[in-house]
């Protein structure tokens, strides 16, 4: 049996606002949007790989808030997981460094008017289940 390698996205809020970035590769995701993230390194935490991935993603000093409950199936080997996180006080704005091309912050009623990877959307689906049931 093959062990499964989680990857972590993030649910990166900002006053009621999710971020969103847009995949610049590879060329058959590329357009659509995704929370940032990314692979947990063998013997990194998932919290901290994070923190990790917001920072070489996006440039942002962020911290996890919360984990969102569920794990999603990507392709085999890889299961998503996703957090909660906020920007840390001073961190730079969000910037699309390493494979995007575009953010967007998206406030509750337009969270749908991008096109989502098809594992992201049970993930943001949960993820605002989560934010209107009172949980920051």
């Amino acid at each position: 049996m093959t062990e499964r390698i989680v990857v972590v996205g993030a649910a990166l809020l900002d006053d009621g606002r999710l971020l969103a970035a847009r995949r610049s590769a590879p060329p058959e995701l590329a357009g659509r949007w995704e929370l940032p993230g990314g692979k947990v390194e063998p013997g990194e935490g998932p919290e901290a790989a994070l923190v990790r991935e917001l920072r070489e993603e996006l440039g942002v000093e962020a911290e996890t808030v919360e984990p969102v409950p569920g794990e999603w199936p990507l392709r085999p080997p890889y299961v998503l997981q996703v957090w909660t996180a906020r920007l840390r006080p001073g961190s730079a704005a969000p910037e699309p460094l390493q494979d995007h091309d575009a953010l967007r912050w998206l406030a509750p009623d337009e969270v749908w008017d991008v096109d989502w990877l098809d594992q992201d959307v049970p993930a943001v689906r949960a993820t605002l289940a989560g934010l209107a049931s009172g949980a920051r």
